[in-house]
């Protein structure tokens, strides 16, 4: 068989907003807004649409100024996440852009509600056989948390200092089920990295299957600098990619590294000339859509779960169980019957 044909890549407007050439915007849009949570609810609940009239000058209009002027803030706040799918030849694919360029994409609490909805969205799709995970913003894909986001609205301009213990713990328990969640995607996942990829958004990157990265990009968990450790899996994950050693080190340190320097010691599995990750990745997610689905998520499963397990004969036990679940599929007796007629063979993934 022949290998697959190099993926074209899809021209993106980086940095902005626009959708790129050629591509579906789907399903996969911002869930509808509750009545009380659409620009016509909040008006109406300021009194600026209730009888098309201002409200009685016997009443104060403080609150209701407010109100509007958050409306329209809310209004004027784009997607920081994006979920859309790639059209044939390369379908299956789906991309998820981080967008939140004034602050490098920075993960607040509405960006994570965004990143929850996505998975959510991802894991209902049948035809998903490999996620991208991308920026938008030139030169990062994410400089880790946005810890301001969380605090209330009339207090957001002071420092990550005022928080209560308990908002910061509760932002991290959040961040760190969510990219639990990531990671328990069925199909495989890659992350793109162009620039920065510094403590949250590290712990999202090791949260997927695969790590493509630019030349320019620089990698780290620099918590400790801020006296605290990295809470949305950076401990665990790393380690366990690395070894504990080098991941030790990294962590005690908050040293970053470069991509040459990840790729030596297992972090990323490429580097490339600045500016050309995005379609090394686009490349390898092609050839992995090439194979029958079922067992790559088979695969996938059996490596995942049989590297959590302490011995050697329960990891090769979870083996045995994925690869039975594939002995009777369709697309297995598809395979057989295409190598025999010497063609390319069609994958249902039943």
């Amino acid at each position: 068989m022949h290998p697959p044909a190099r993926a074209q890549r899809r021209p993106f407007a980086v940095g902005t907003h626009q959708s790129p050439t050629k591509w579906h915007q789907s399903s996969f849009s911002r869930p509808r807004l509750s009545p009380m949570r659409s620009p016509r609810g909040l008006l109406t609940a300021s009194g600026y649409l209730a009888g098309r009239h201002a409200p009685s000058p016997s009443v104060s209009t403080t609150g209701h100024n407010s109100l509007l002027a958050r409306t329209f803030q809310i209004l004027a706040q784009p997607e920081s996440v994006r979920l859309q799918k790639h059209p044939a030849p390369n379908s299956g694919i789906l991309e998820l852009r981080l967008e939140r360029p004034e602050v490098k994409n920075a993960i607040n609490w509405d960006m994570m509600r965004m990143l929850r909805s996505a998975i959510e969205k991802i894991q209902a799709d049948t035809t998903a056989k490999v996620v991208l995970v991308a920026s938008s913003v030139p030169g990062a894909f994410s400089a880790g948390a946005d810890l301001k986001g969380h605090v209330p609205q009339s207090h957001q301009t002071q420092e990550r200092r005022l928080m209560s213990s308990s908002d910061v713990g509760g932002y991290a328990r959040s961040l760190r089920s969510t990219f639990s969640s990531f990671e328990a995607l069925p199909i495989p996942t890659i992350a793109v990295i162009e620039g920065a990829a510094l403590g949250g958004g590290l712990e999202l990157a090791l949260a997927c299957d695969l790590r493509i990265c630019g030349e320019n990009a620089e990698l780290g968990l620099p918590e400790t600098s801020l006296a605290i450790i990295p809470g949305a899996g950076g401990t665990q994950r790393l380690p366990r990619i690395i070894g504990r050693s080098r991941a030790k080190e990294l962590i005690f340190t908050g040293r970053r590294c470069g991509a040459a320097e990840a790729v030596t010691m297992g972090l990323a599995n490429y580097c490339v000339p600045a500016g050309e990750a995005y379609q090394k990745a686009l490349d390898i997610a092609c050839e992995i859509t090439q194979k029958g689905p079922m067992g790559i998520r088979m695969a996938k499963k059996a490596i995942n779960e049989g590297a959590e397990v302490a011995d050697m004969s329960s990891a090769l036990a979870i083996e045995g169980e994925c690869y039975e679940q594939l002995l009777y599929t369709q697309d297995r007796v598809e395979a057989l019957a295409a190598f025999a007629e010497k063609r390319k063979p069609v994958y249902t993934g039943k």
